[in-house]
């Protein structure tokens, strides 16, 4: 679909699958790899055709966190650079990630450390293999999981958790990830693709709008009182009428008044 230096996009039907592709530095972030991934999450934004987007690394790795040598060494002397690479780093793995229109999963093939966790907090969904290696190894070379990563770790984890791998820079593999509520679940690597990309496809085939529509009413709501929330949610199910032509009423609620459809036992479409 896109060729870019440090990242690979290919497409499954309604799945677009991105790459980090720097396995011979396990998938750091560089400053290179922050802007591909703001090329590539901008173009696919607005594709009728794709309303999922996985997010996985070259194996054996899913991505090692920042490249230090080249996103802080490198910049040093130089604050224009670093500032313009610092803005994309959070910038797509934060705010774009967490509001991005289409649903986002992160596929935890390896290695997942540091600055990656807010990959996996930004995605709506995470899976990992149970042999996968994660961690915040920050404190153990003088420095903190700062950045987007402390936001993310307050946001996804219990605060024991946080501050014990934060604290320890112990590592830990896929199962206790899923343990904690940093993944989903986790299943053998040997399994994780196929399963990763059933459930894509299985998310996929529903309508894109409303799949947008699930995501904004949570995300957002999550910053609401009660009746904010209320009144958005009502507001943002008069847009996806419009933006349906009415089939959430003629073909879902119609559907089932006339016993073609049972929510609940299946997609309306199976």
């Amino acid at each position: 679909m896109m060729k870019l230096e440090t990242v690979v996009v290919e497409q499954h039907d309604k799945v677009a699958v991105v790459t980090l592709n720097r396995p011979d530095k396990r998938n750091a972030m560089s400053p290179q790899l922050h802007l591909d991934m703001v090329e590539v999450l901008e173009a696919l934004r607005d594709r009728p055709d794709i309303n999922v987007v996985v997010i996985t690394g070259s194996d054996p790795a899913f991505c090692a966190g920042m490249d230090l040598k080249e996103f802080f060494l490198a910049n040093r002397e130089d604050n224009t650079r670093f500032e313009k690479a610092y803005r994309a780093a959070v910038e797509w793995r934060g705010r774009t990630l967490r509001y991005y229109p289409k649903v986002t999963i992160a596929m935890i093939n390896g290695d997942c450390f540091g600055g990656a966790f807010s990959i996996v907090e930004g995605a709506d969904l995470a899976i990992a293999a149970n042999e996968a290696r994660l961690g915040l190894s920050e404190i153990n070379f003088k420095i903190f999981p700062g950045g987007s990563v402390s936001k993310s770790l307050a946001n996804l984890l219990r605060p024991r958790d946080a501050l014990f791998y934060g604290l320890t820079g112990r590592p830990f593999d896929g199962v206790e990830a899923a343990r904690i509520g940093l993944v989903n679940y986790s299943v053998p690597k040997a399994e994780l693709k196929q399963n990763v990309m059933e459930l894509a496809a299985e998310i996929g085939s529903k309508d894109g709008e409303a799949l947008r529509a699930t995501k904004d009413g949570y995300r957002l709501s999550l910053e609401m009182s009660w009746e904010a929330s209320m009144d958005y949610t009502l507001a943002k199910q008069d847009q996806l009428t419009l933006r349906q032509r009415g089939a959430w009423q003629d073909q879902g609620i119609g559907n089932f008044l006339d016993k073609k459809y049972k929510p609940g036992l299946g997609s309306l479409d199976s």
